[in-house]
């Protein structure tokens, strides 16, 4: 089951320094070894609330692989110069079983409720 990486990335000034420039050059050599690509990254278009900034969505193939990668010696080493020369919010998801649908999971959300209520 595929794991996805969202970074809600903001940039002071909105152009990266010396030391992003350097991080985005070399980042992409600390993913390939976890399976880790990227599948979107730059600005967004709002339709509803605030967004500033940038996304930036990976996808690993599953979560062992997505926490293996942030956590190897390689990232760590060139983490500082994004967290020193930006502000993220990263978080990581799974994908969804084939067979997910909004409505079973609502049932299940409706079905735990009843249960705690005791009805």
């Amino acid at each position: 089951m595929s794991t996805y990486l969202i970074n809600h990335l903001r940039i002071p000034g909105d152009i990266p320094n010396e030391e992003g420039l350097s991080y985005l050059e070399q980042v992409e050599a600390t993913v390939a070894p976890y399976g880790g690509k990227w599948l979107a990254n730059g600005d967004v278009t709002v339709v509803e609330g605030a967004w500033p900034g940038l996304i930036v969505l990976m996808e690993f193939p599953d979560r062992a692989a997505a926490e293996q990668w942030y956590n190897s010696p390689d990232y760590q080493g060139i983490r500082p110069l994004r967290t020193n020369n930006s502000i993220s919010d990263i978080v990581l998801i799974d994908s969804l079983p084939a067979d997910y649908t909004v409505k079973g999971f609502a049932q299940q959300v409706r079905t735990a409720v009843e249960a705690a209520s005791g009805s």
